[in-house]
Protein backbone atom coordinates (compact mmCIF):
# COMPACT_ATOMS: atom_id res chain seq x y z
CA UNK A 1 0.00 0.00 0.00
CA UNK A 2 3.13 2.55 0.75
CA UNK A 3 3.40 4.81 -2.38
CA UNK A 4 6.38 7.63 -2.85
CA UNK A 5 3.42 10.36 -2.86
CA UNK A 6 1.79 8.95 0.15
CA UNK A 7 1.74 11.80 2.91
CA UNK A 8 0.75 9.08 5.75
CA UNK A 9 1.17 5.96 5.57
CA UNK A 10 0.18 3.66 8.59
CA UNK A 11 1.39 -0.11 8.80
CA UNK A 12 0.62 -2.93 10.89
CA UNK A 13 -1.27 -1.43 13.65
CA UNK A 14 -1.95 -3.58 16.32
CA UNK A 15 -3.74 -3.39 19.84
CA UNK A 16 -5.37 -5.35 22.52
CA UNK A 17 -7.16 -4.77 25.25
CA UNK A 18 -7.26 -6.79 28.32
CA UNK A 19 -7.08 -10.36 26.16
CA UNK A 20 -9.09 -8.89 23.24
CA UNK A 21 -7.82 -7.98 20.26
CA UNK A 22 -8.90 -4.74 18.94
CA UNK A 23 -7.17 -4.44 16.18
CA UNK A 24 -4.53 -6.59 13.79
CA UNK A 25 -2.44 -5.20 11.21
CA UNK A 26 -4.41 -2.72 9.83
CA UNK A 27 -2.08 -0.97 7.49
CA UNK A 28 -3.24 1.92 4.69
CA UNK A 29 -1.53 5.17 3.52
CA UNK A 30 -3.22 8.61 2.57
CA UNK A 31 -1.75 10.88 0.20
CA UNK A 32 -2.58 14.43 -0.97
CA UNK A 33 -5.73 15.50 -1.76
CA UNK A 34 -6.94 12.52 -0.79
CA UNK A 35 -9.68 11.28 1.66
CA UNK A 36 -9.87 8.00 3.50
CA UNK A 37 -12.63 6.66 5.17
CA UNK A 38 -11.96 3.89 7.70
CA UNK A 39 -15.64 2.11 7.98
CA UNK A 40 -16.63 -1.22 9.63
CA UNK A 41 -19.55 -2.92 12.35
CA UNK A 42 -19.43 -1.41 15.65
CA UNK A 43 -16.67 -2.67 17.40
CA UNK A 44 -14.07 -3.01 14.95
CA UNK A 45 -11.55 -0.68 16.46
CA UNK A 46 -12.12 2.28 14.24
CA UNK A 47 -12.11 5.04 16.88
CA UNK A 48 -8.94 3.14 18.28
CA UNK A 49 -6.91 2.98 14.99
CA UNK A 50 -7.74 7.07 14.82
CA UNK A 51 -6.03 7.18 17.87
CA UNK A 52 -3.28 5.36 17.39
CA UNK A 53 -2.50 7.37 14.19
CA UNK A 54 -2.55 10.22 15.82
CA UNK A 55 -0.95 9.63 19.19
CA UNK A 56 -3.68 9.42 22.24
CA UNK A 57 -3.34 5.77 21.99
CA UNK A 58 -0.12 3.60 21.60
CA UNK A 59 -0.23 0.91 19.45
CA UNK A 60 0.85 -2.79 20.35
CA UNK A 61 3.01 -2.93 17.20
CA UNK A 62 2.85 -1.06 13.86
CA UNK A 63 3.94 2.40 12.77
CA UNK A 64 2.66 5.63 11.06
CA UNK A 65 4.74 8.32 9.25
CA UNK A 66 3.67 11.40 8.06
CA UNK A 67 5.90 12.37 5.24
CA UNK A 68 8.38 9.82 5.76
CA UNK A 69 9.39 10.90 9.17
CA UNK A 70 7.87 8.79 12.07
CA UNK A 71 4.98 10.51 13.55
CA UNK A 72 5.38 12.39 17.00
CA UNK A 73 2.25 14.54 18.27
CA UNK A 74 4.83 15.57 21.48
CA UNK A 75 6.62 17.91 18.37
CA UNK A 76 5.06 20.85 17.14
CA UNK A 77 5.38 20.99 13.94
CA UNK A 78 3.61 18.02 13.69
CA UNK A 79 0.81 19.35 15.66
CA UNK A 80 0.82 22.43 13.36
CA UNK A 81 0.01 20.03 10.42
CA UNK A 82 -2.48 18.11 11.97
CA UNK A 83 -6.06 18.74 12.98
CA UNK A 84 -7.74 16.38 14.71
CA UNK A 85 -11.78 16.28 15.84
CA UNK A 86 -12.66 13.50 17.87
CA UNK A 87 -15.56 12.87 20.03
CA UNK A 88 -14.40 14.01 22.82
CA UNK A 89 -12.77 17.28 22.25
CA UNK A 90 -12.04 19.01 25.36
CA UNK A 91 -13.30 22.45 25.78
CA UNK A 92 -12.44 25.52 28.39
CA UNK A 93 -16.12 25.74 30.99
CA UNK A 94 -15.66 29.48 30.86
CA UNK A 95 -14.60 30.25 27.35
CA UNK A 96 -17.55 31.07 24.95
CA UNK A 97 -18.05 29.38 21.48
CA UNK A 98 -16.44 32.56 20.00
CA UNK A 99 -13.88 32.87 22.15
CA UNK A 100 -12.61 29.06 21.93
CA UNK A 101 -11.96 29.88 17.69
CA UNK A 102 -10.35 32.79 18.55
CA UNK A 103 -8.06 31.28 21.17
CA UNK A 104 -6.92 28.67 18.24
CA UNK A 105 -6.96 31.39 15.29
CA UNK A 106 -4.54 33.21 17.62
CA UNK A 107 -2.48 30.11 18.73
CA UNK A 108 -1.98 29.50 15.17
CA UNK A 109 -1.01 32.65 13.89
CA UNK A 110 -3.74 34.99 12.73
CA UNK A 111 -3.79 37.36 15.53
CA UNK A 112 -5.80 40.17 13.52
CA UNK A 113 -9.12 38.86 11.41
CA UNK A 114 -12.20 38.31 13.85
CA UNK A 115 -13.73 37.82 10.39
CA UNK A 116 -12.00 34.30 10.63
CA UNK A 117 -14.08 33.47 13.30
CA UNK A 118 -17.04 34.65 12.67
CA UNK A 119 -17.25 32.99 9.41
CA UNK A 120 -16.29 29.57 10.91
CA UNK A 121 -19.24 29.97 13.15
CA UNK A 122 -21.47 30.92 10.28
CA UNK A 123 -20.42 27.93 8.51
CA UNK A 124 -21.62 25.47 10.66
CA UNK A 125 -24.78 27.70 11.58
CA UNK A 126 -23.56 28.27 15.32
CA UNK A 127 -23.65 32.28 14.95
CA UNK A 128 -26.74 32.33 17.05
CA UNK A 129 -24.72 30.83 20.14
CA UNK A 130 -21.38 32.32 19.77
CA UNK A 131 -21.69 33.82 23.20
CA UNK A 132 -22.55 30.26 25.19
CA UNK A 133 -19.85 28.31 26.72
CA UNK A 134 -19.74 25.01 25.24
CA UNK A 135 -21.57 22.96 27.72
CA UNK A 136 -24.67 24.71 27.38
CA UNK A 137 -24.73 23.29 23.93
CA UNK A 138 -26.68 20.62 22.49
CA UNK A 139 -24.49 17.60 21.59
CA UNK A 140 -25.07 18.47 17.53
CA UNK A 141 -23.96 21.91 18.46
CA UNK A 142 -20.88 20.77 20.02
CA UNK A 143 -19.87 18.60 17.52
CA UNK A 144 -20.63 21.40 14.58
CA UNK A 145 -18.51 23.60 17.09
CA UNK A 146 -15.68 20.94 16.67
CA UNK A 147 -15.69 20.87 12.83
CA UNK A 148 -15.49 24.96 13.33
CA UNK A 149 -12.34 24.62 14.91
CA UNK A 150 -10.82 23.12 11.43
CA UNK A 151 -12.20 26.27 10.04
CA UNK A 152 -9.32 28.81 11.85
CA UNK A 153 -6.41 27.34 11.56
CA UNK A 154 -3.96 26.20 8.60
CA UNK A 155 -3.48 21.77 8.34
CA UNK A 156 -2.09 19.38 5.81
CA UNK A 157 -3.98 16.54 7.65
CA UNK A 158 -7.42 16.36 9.02
CA UNK A 159 -7.96 13.37 11.49
CA UNK A 160 -11.99 12.81 11.73
CA UNK A 161 -14.07 10.12 14.41
CA UNK A 162 -17.74 10.02 12.33
CA UNK A 163 -17.77 13.77 12.13
CA UNK A 164 -21.28 13.41 10.50
CA UNK A 165 -22.66 11.77 13.86
CA UNK A 166 -25.65 14.50 15.07
CA UNK A 167 -25.67 16.63 12.19
CA UNK A 168 -28.73 17.17 10.13
CA UNK A 169 -28.98 16.67 6.70
CA UNK A 170 -28.18 19.81 5.93
CA UNK A 171 -25.03 19.85 7.63
CA UNK A 172 -23.93 16.70 6.15
CA UNK A 173 -24.38 17.85 2.88
CA UNK A 174 -22.16 20.78 4.15
CA UNK A 175 -19.51 18.74 5.55
CA UNK A 176 -19.20 16.85 2.03
CA UNK A 177 -18.65 19.76 0.38
CA UNK A 178 -16.34 20.97 2.84
CA UNK A 179 -14.50 17.61 2.88
CA UNK A 180 -14.29 17.76 -0.74
CA UNK A 181 -12.89 21.39 -1.41
CA UNK A 182 -10.10 19.89 1.67
CA UNK A 183 -9.08 17.28 -0.91
CA UNK A 184 -9.12 19.75 -4.42
CA UNK A 185 -6.60 21.80 -1.86
CA UNK A 186 -4.33 19.28 -1.75
CA UNK A 187 -5.33 18.48 2.13
CA UNK A 188 -5.40 14.94 3.47
CA UNK A 189 -8.76 13.43 5.15
CA UNK A 190 -8.36 10.34 7.10
CA UNK A 191 -11.60 9.97 8.90
CA UNK A 192 -13.94 6.98 10.63
CA UNK A 193 -17.54 7.09 9.24
CA UNK A 194 -21.26 4.99 9.34
CA UNK A 195 -22.45 7.12 6.17
CA UNK A 196 -21.75 5.36 2.75
CA UNK A 197 -23.58 8.35 1.94
CA UNK A 198 -21.40 10.81 2.79
CA UNK A 199 -18.29 8.90 1.52
CA UNK A 200 -19.46 9.16 -1.54
CA UNK A 201 -20.73 12.18 -1.85
CA UNK A 202 -16.84 13.83 -0.82
CA UNK A 203 -15.28 11.07 -3.05
CA UNK A 204 -13.98 9.23 -0.05
CA UNK A 205 -11.76 6.17 -0.79
CA UNK A 206 -13.14 2.85 1.69
CA UNK A 207 -10.50 1.23 4.08
CA UNK A 208 -12.51 -1.39 5.25
CA UNK A 209 -11.41 -3.37 9.10
CA UNK A 210 -13.44 -5.95 10.44
CA UNK A 211 -13.65 -6.98 13.89
CA UNK A 212 -10.75 -9.24 14.47
CA UNK A 213 -11.38 -12.79 16.86
CA UNK A 214 -11.10 -12.64 20.73
CA UNK A 215 -7.74 -13.59 21.73
CA UNK A 216 -7.35 -16.11 24.65
CA UNK A 217 -6.99 -14.41 28.12
CA UNK A 218 -4.14 -14.76 30.13
CA UNK A 219 -4.45 -17.32 32.47
CA UNK A 220 -4.07 -16.86 36.42
CA UNK A 221 -0.46 -16.21 37.65
CA UNK A 222 1.20 -19.47 39.89
CA UNK A 223 1.35 -17.05 42.86
CA UNK A 224 -2.35 -17.07 43.32
CA UNK A 225 -2.59 -13.56 41.78
CA UNK A 226 -5.53 -13.00 39.52
CA UNK A 227 -5.31 -11.99 35.93
CA UNK A 228 -4.71 -8.16 35.03
CA UNK A 229 -8.40 -6.40 35.04
CA UNK A 230 -9.99 -6.70 31.53
CA UNK A 231 -10.25 -3.04 30.35
CA UNK A 232 -12.72 -3.78 27.87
Amino acid sequence: MTSVASRLVVEGISKTYGGRRILHEVSFDAAPGEIVAVVGPNGAGKTTLLRCLVGTETPDAGTVTLDGSPYDERDPATRRRVAVVLDDLAWFPDLTAWEHLDLLARAHGDDANDDVVDDALAAVRLTHVADQVPGTLSSGQRRRLGLATTLVRPFDLLVLDEPEQRLDEAGRAWLARYLAALAADGRTVVMASHDPALVEACGGRVVRIEAPDELPQAPARDDGGEPAEDLT
